[in-house]
């Protein structure tokens, strides 16, 4: 099967639309016009993005339900005991309320030290390095370090695990990509850099494309469909990201992943 920029920018036109976002949690970004708080919620957001997208909604909406205020102030001025009893009810699939608990610890700390995400993040980015990749490791290792004992757990991935950091990246797009559906934010971080964040959906439809026959979703197919995406769109690699999970979606809704795709270019 043969595909084409054409037929990519036809997908873009068709599903990369606002009106199109809901259920996906990116849509909990919106409500969040202070980049200080939307980061910290993109980040609560993508942590939690496992799961049916049903729960994944459900998990994030009790998540900022009970910080009920700025998210920034929250993390700044809540204690860690205070923390403990908020979230610890808390519960999606196998992530605890003290996980989850941890995970705002971490933020905590985080931000005492570098004073945001952004700028934890792009300690560790190096200016010659082609993708945001090696950046990954330090910027997870410094929510850990930071997440206290027992740590935040499968809520951040450890991409030296070969992990493809799906959600690691799918924050990174929300945060650093700007149009109508990415809110970005973030400064210093080129889209050029940015890497397909890998879910099931994504993996699917590429290999039924031909972008790539790995059938292991790891950090080495990651990379290699952000490069056939960026010999197309060499500024924005991840430009169709969201077209495809949602045509991936609305596939695996009809017949499980069996639903033809539209006509490509020849």
């Amino acid at each position: 099967m043969t595909v084409t920029r054409d037929w990519f920018e036809s997908l873009y036109d068709t599903y990369h639309r606002r009106e199109k976002v809901f259920p996906d949690p990116l849509v909990f970004l919106y409500g969040y016009p202070d980049v200080r708080d939307r980061e910290i919620v993109a980040l609560v957001a993508a942590s939690l993005a496992f799961g049916r997208v049903g729960q994944i909604v459900k998990a994030v909406g009790d998540a900022l339900e009970r910080i009920r205020t700025s998210p920034r102030r929250f993390v700044e001025e809540t204690g860690p005991s205070r923390l403990e009893g908020i979230f610890q009810s808390f519960r999606h699939r196998y992530v605890s309320g003290a996980e989850m608990a941890s995970l705002f610890r971490a933020l905590q700390g985080v931000l005492r030290e570098y004073g945001s995400l952004n700028a934890c993040f792009l300690e560790g980015l190096s200016g010659d390095s082609e993708t945001v990749a090696p950046a990954l490791d330090p910027f997870a290792a410094n929510l850990v370090r930071h997440g206290g004992a027992g740590g935040p757990g499968f809520l951040l991935p450890l991409p030296g695990r070969k992990s493809a950091c799906k959600r690691l990246n799918l924050f990174l797009r929300w945060m650093v990509r700007e149009d109508h559906v990415d809110p970005g934010g973030w400064k210093g971080v080129s889209p050029a850099r940015l890497l397909v964040p890998l879910d099931t959906h994504v993996h699917r439809l590429c290999r039924k494309l031909g972008i790539t026959a790995r059938k292991d979703g790891s950090m080495a197919t990651a990379l290699e469909i952000t490069r056939f995406f960026r010999d197309m769109t060499p500024a924005d690699p991840v430009r169709y990201d969201f077209a495809l999970t949602r045509l991936g979606m609305a596939a695996n809704g009809r017949n499980n992943g069996g639903a033809a795709l539209p006509p490509c270019g020849k």
